[in-house]
């Protein structure tokens, strides 16, 4: 996503003037619309999401596959998600810092979710390595697999809950989101954490062809996108970690 000023006004004027934004954003896939459904497994259960512009709803006006899980299957979720940050730094709204503040160590969540950003690549945060099996604190934070490594331990240690990254579709040849997937599926030996590996799931990405209005660009899905392919598919897939 885009981040200087006039770079960015130039991207945010692209996407309202889109079809795709503008059909795929309309009331009729409000969360609002959606029918709850007290026989979803999901119900009543407290889950964590922590991201940036995907779990927050970016080109879906801040609507994402969390509000319909909210919706629809009654999920106690706490969300917390802003557009155009990193796994790795110190910034005041980035993945740590929220980590953090946003989330309460007495909620007794049954799950945590978290995204594995594309920003860091995008943004030039070094990669840096996977620690040896013992290691269990002091990582390098200004690293992506460093602040990934925090974030195992901080919701191993806080909230005592299964953990869960998943992946992000991507289609930008400059930025090799591939090799951070490959080092996240290392890590998760060390850490017993479970993956959502979206960027390599040839039925998701059939799906959204369906569906030609679900994507805003490569990354980012729209209103119909979330509802039409991403709650269905995160409806299978998250009951198998509770």
């Amino acid at each position: 996503m885009a981040s200087n000023g006039g770079t960015f006004q130039a991207f945010m004027a692209k996407m309202a003037n889109s079809t795709a934004y503008q059909r795929g954003n309309t009331n009729e896939f409000s969360p609002d619309r959606v029918e709850y459904d007290p026989t979803s497994p999901l119900s009543g259960k407290k889950i964590a999401f922590l991201g940036s512009s995907v779990t927050y709803g970016f080109a879906a006006h801040g609507v994402s596959f969390v509000d319909y899980l909210r919706a629809r299957d009654g999920v106690v979720a706490t969300k917390s998600a802003v557009s155009g940050t990193t796994l790795a730094g110190s910034a005041t709204d980035g993945y740590l810092a929220r980590l953090q503040r946003d989330f309460d160590p007495t909620a007794d969540y049954d799950l945590f979710v978290c995204q594995l950003s594309t920003n860091d690549n995008r943004y030039g945060k070094e990669l840096g390595q996977a620690t040896a099996s013992d290691q269990r604190d002091q990582f390098d934070q200004e690293t992506t697999l460093g602040a990934v490594e925090t974030i195992c331990s901080i919701v191993q240690d806080r909230f005592h809950c299964p953990l869960v990254f998943y992946t992000c579709l991507q289609d930008d040849p400059n930025h090799d989101y591939q090799t951070l997937i490959n080092e996240l599926k290392k890590l998760s030996s060390k850490w017993g954490f479970r993956i959502i590996d979206l960027f390599n799931n040839h039925g998701l990405k059939t799906s959204i062809a369906a569906h030609p209005n679900a994507m805003f660009d490569d990354v980012h899905p729209t209103q119909e996108g979330y509802l039409k392919v991403w709650l269905p598919f995160f409806e299978r897939q998250l009951p198998r970690f509770i």
